[in-house]
């Protein structure tokens, strides 16, 4: 048998058990050790705000139910190979897959984690290959002036990322004051307004899921500078301030999401060379601080309510089985 957790309704979350067939060809029996929590996708999933013109493109791979509701959903799973290949058996490995304590999945949706890189920090795979994705999308390179509106899990990500590409001028924006640590332990600036030092920018990536941040990062590029939505708003409109100097510094808008490969790589790069990059670049104990809280999966039904509520703030905690 195997448990998982469903939303069932706007602002519910329920424990469900179902039967777990046994592994046929091609698949392993994996027993979760950490899932992680997608606060700013599951916070809109829970609410049930899926477009219904995107909820095809939004199915995660293993997800069961249809949404609104009843839906299984997830895709930062790290579990133990209990049955499977021979050269699988024991092995730590990541997986698009909803919350649930043990599950069967297809061999080639199994991705080893690289010897060294703890579980759980390991559940940041999903964001890391998203921060990824945006960074090419981006075009940035060394020396640049790079400026991150929102620092949350994923911008915080794209932080670690473009602070390690040489000679990068990298100053993160964001009203809560406890991330400042984090950004700077990556060699970033952090401000809760925008500064001298955050204007004219060469690219900037928008991560905040408001109005007021795509605002503040379309004020902060520069001529013909590039600005990277990132934030997925799900059936909300956006007011967008595209007057002012938008026009006359020639500004782009860039979209960015990881369903895809991004253009310039998707040539070379399929998703399974790009989730094991991923998984790679999360070889960084400071990456530890966005994976600090935890809780229990017996405990996750009645949490996650509260952690994926309107206004809730913080970064999202893992489960731990």
């Amino acid at each position: 048998m195997a448990r998982s957790i469903w939303y069932t309704q706007p602002g519910m979350a329920e424990m469900r058990t179902t039967p777990l067939s046994a592994p046929r060809e091609g698949q392993a029996l994996v027993k979760t050790l950490f899932t992680g929590i997608s606060r700013g996708t599951e916070r809109l999933v829970l609410a049930g705000a899926v477009p219904e013109s995107e909820r095809a493109r939004m199915r995660a791979p293993m997800q069961e139910g249809e949404f609104p509701f009843p839906v299984k959903y997830g895709y930062c799973a790290v579990g133990t190979v209990e049955v499977g290949p021979p050269d699988l058996m024991g092995r730590t490995v990541f997986c698009l897959h909803p919350h649930q304590d043990q599950f069967v999945a297809p061999v080639s949706m199994l991705v080893p984690i690289p010897d060294g890189i703890p579980a759980r920090r390991a559940t940041l795979a999903a964001n890391m290959e998203t921060a990824l994705n945006a960074v090419w999308d981006s075009g940035s390179g060394p020396a640049d002036r790079i400026v991150v509106v929102g620092a949350g899990i994923v911008g915080l990500m794209v932080t670690a990322l473009t602070a390690r590409i040489p000679g990068a001028d990298v100053t993160v924006i964001d009203v809560a004051e406890d991330r400042r640590a984090i950004v700077e332990s990556f060699g970033a600036r952090f401000e809760t307004v925008p500064s001298p030092a955050s204007s004219g920018a060469d690219v900037v990536f928008h991560t905040s899921v408001s109005a007021a941040g795509l605002n503040t990062a379309i004020a902060c590029a520069g001529l013909e500078g590039t600005v990277v939505e990132m934030s997925w708003y799900g059936d909300r409109d956006v007011p967008v301030r595209l007057g002012g100097a938008f026009h006359s510094q020639r500004m782009k808008l860039v979209s960015s999401q990881v369903g895809h490969v991004s253009p310039g790589h998707r040539p070379r790069w399929d998703y399974r060379r790009r989730i094991e990059a991923a998984l790679r670049l999360l070889a960084d104990a400071r990456l530890d601080a966005l994976v600090a809280d935890e809780i229990a999966f017996a405990d996750a039904p009645k949490l996650l309510p509260q952690i994926l509520g309107p206004g809730a703030s913080g970064l999202a905690p893992v489960i731990r089985y």
